[in-house]
Formats: C-alpha cells, structure tokens, sequence
C-alpha cells in the first residue's frame, strides 16, 4: 500500500519529468504518451494530443512522484494540479477507501477496469483533495 503525490501540467510534462529525472539522476525515466495508450474508437484521441504524456513515474528518494498532462479541455490550474494516488495490491482496500472517500465527495472516474489496472478510480473528497485509486496486482501494465 501506497499514497503518492500525483502531478498534472498543461502540456509541458514531458519537459517536467526530464528536469526532475536529471535532477535526482534517474536514467530512462518511465514516461507513456496518450498516443501509446490501445486505441479505443469509443474516445478516439483529438488530433494533436498523441505526444502529450498520459502517465510518467519518477522514484525519488524511495517515494514515487507520478506525472501527466491533463487531456484537453480538462481544467487546469497552476497550484491546484496536484493529488494523492492511493494504489494497493489489495483491491478490497482499494474499494473500501474509495467508497468511503467518496461520501460528500465527487467522484471524477467510479472505480472500473481499464488497460492498465482492473480497478482505477479518481474521486475529489469533501474536503477538496483529489484522490486517485489503483489496485496493483503486480502485473506489467500492458
């Protein structure tokens, strides 16, 4: 079980997570572009996002600190473009939190299977902190 810090930028992640990666001297930093993501003719990608950085990881000192550029036409705000990534290999412990965060919350994404876990979620508490959920079964994303 984990809780990371989880930060979004506005097209310039991938500039981000290059600087912090010299920085802390972390070689081939772990970096997936939207345009890498399995192609879904439900939510094709808008032309021109298919370089920006869907997900990137930095360890840092033993803490991950994980990167993307939010999609287009979703907020953005300088200061307010951080959240808490909660992951666990336990996906009961991911529901529970969860569930329990999302009362008086607002739930971005109720918790679903997707290409890279099968059970991601994204919920903003009622306290405003944005919280990311993902069960880690210990497979390679694919």
């Amino acid at each position: 079980m984990a809780v990371n810090a989880y930060l979004n930028f506005n097209g310039n992640c991938r500039e981000v997570v290059l600087f912090y990666a010299k920085v802390f001297g972390i070689d081939n930093p772990y970096v997936l572009a939207f345009g890498d993501m399995p192609p879904n003719p439900e939510f094709p990608l808008p032309e021109g996002t298919e370089k920006l950085i869907m997900h990137a990881r930095l360890n840092i000192g033993g803490s991950d600190v994980m990167f993307s550029d939010v999609f287009p036409g979703m907020p953005f705000t300088p200061g307010n473009n951080i959240s808490l990534s909660f992951s666990s290999k336990n996906e009961d412990e991911v529901r529970a939190a969860f569930h329990q965060l999302k009362e008086g919350g607002t739930i971005g994404m109720e918790l679903q299977e997707t290409f890279w876990s099968k059970c991601y979620g994204s919920v903003t508490d009622k306290y405003g902190i944005g919280w990311q959920f993902n069960f880690d079964n210990g497979e390679p994303m694919q």
